[in-house]
């Protein structure tokens, strides 16, 4: 049995979540949930599994829920209600699933209790991707991937240490706009970005797909998650998402895992390692597939993968200034102040700007976010 904190618990990935502690309660115990302003669902989740302690966004809105649950779980709030969360301990793993940066600091305050982590929030190891793992080697847990990519990737390694590695494969759907001609990237519109061809996601991880940001934040995790530098990880376009991601060894040989798209295979993984648990919730039927095809990314009509990887060699702020110019571009998108072409547009202007600080501490990490979102917000209007 893992006793498991869950942070993010009313989103897509939260959601999934959910059906694997359904699938297995002998395994899996949800001691703690913390949503953002879903009071309805969290309340739902909270009745049903009925957690230690639960937190929410709005204290009003904590108040409301502990008048409605009495005292059996205590209801937190705000940015202290994560950490009271990811620090609970009867907790034996948090995973993290909150959007954007507001998953950092639960992470990092988790760690240094004792718990391992299993991170859904690229922002995380994005951002402080040096300082998070060499915590976790300081205090002996494991920071698990949540990302049907790096779990990928977790699997084919299997344990082989980062000198065996000649590559990281990160396959790519390829997006909503993957046969898109250039020239009718001015006409893309939110809902276009938004219908993505593999999975269901949330608006910035699907916006992210339809950019392909979300591959280049993947890199930059994938190269501190695993101990491998930028030049040993790579993106194909895998348009079926079936090989979630390979292994290419020194001596040659290529490992790959497989699976129809399904974000609860990789969830169960994470939360049962190293066990693997039976579960009839993902089939993958060969014949029906029929086909698996590989692309070259296109870095001229999607240049945030040249942007991921220079973020991610330089180091230091520039990779959080990346993400933060990139969520700020996103939101304006999706407000419709900005054109789908400028996402990638203000995330370069914003980089070009920045003063990069090599081997920053926290401090200056959550400076040069800040920096960056007042600089992306100028540009865009």
């Amino acid at each position: 049995m893992k006793n498991v904190v869950l942070l993010g618990s009313t989103g897509s990935i939260g959601t999934s979540t959910i059906k694997v502690a359904e699938d297995l309660p002998e395994r899996i115990r949800l001691v703690g949930l913390a949503a953002g302003n879903n009071v309805d669902l969290l309340l739902e989740q909270t009745r049903k599994f009925q957690p230690e302690a639960i937190s929410i966004t709005d204290p009003a809105k904590a108040a409301e829920l502990q008048g409605k649950l009495g005292s059996l779980t205590k209801v937190y709030s705000n940015t202290e209600g994560l950490l009271k969360l990811a620090t609970l301990p009867s907790a034996d793993i948090v995973l993290i699933a909150i959007v954007g940066t507001a998953g950092l600091q639960p992470a990092l305050a988790a760690i240094r209790a004792g718990k391992d982590i299993a991170v859904a929030s690229k922002e995380i190891l994005v951002m402080a991707g040096e300082i998070v793992m060499n915590e976790a080697r300081k205090h002996g847990v494991r920071v698990l991937a949540v990302d049907s990519e790096h779990s990928a990737i977790f699997q084919c390694l299997d344990d082989k240490p980062s000198s065996s590695v000649r590559r990281l494969w990160l396959t790519a759907s390829g997006g909503p706009f993957r046969t898109t001609p250039k020239s009718d990237f001015p006409n893309i519109t939110l809902e276009r970005a938004l219908k993505h061809p593999s999975w269901v996601m949330g608006r910035k991880i699907t916006i992210d797909s339809a950019t392909l940001f979300n591959k280049g934040l993947e890199m930059i995790e994938a190269r501190w998650l695993f101990d491998v530098e930028m030049p040993r990880v790579s993106v194909v376009v895998h348009p079926q998402s079936v090989v979630h991601s390979m292994v290419e060894f020194v001596d040659g040989s290529i490992i790959a895992q497989l699976s129809t798209p399904d974000m609860c295979l990789p969830i169960q993984y994470a939360l049962t390692y190293p066990e693997r648990i039976q579960s009839e919730r993902v089939q993958t039927n060969f014949a029906k597939i029929a086909n698996l095809t590989f692309e070259e990314p296109d870095t001229d009509r999607f240049p945030a993968i040249n942007l991921a990887r220079k973020s991610g060699e330089v180091g230091g702020t520039l990779p959080a200034v990346l993400n933060a110019a990139n969520e700020v571009a996103v939101d304006a998108f999706c407000a419709r102040r900005i054109g789908f072409e400028q996402i990638t547009q203000t995330v370069a202007a914003t980089m070009a700007k920045h003063q990069v600080v090599e081997h920053p501490t926290l401090e200056q990490i959550l400076e040069a976010d800040t920096w960056a979102r007042r600089q992306a917000a100028i540009l865009c209007g």
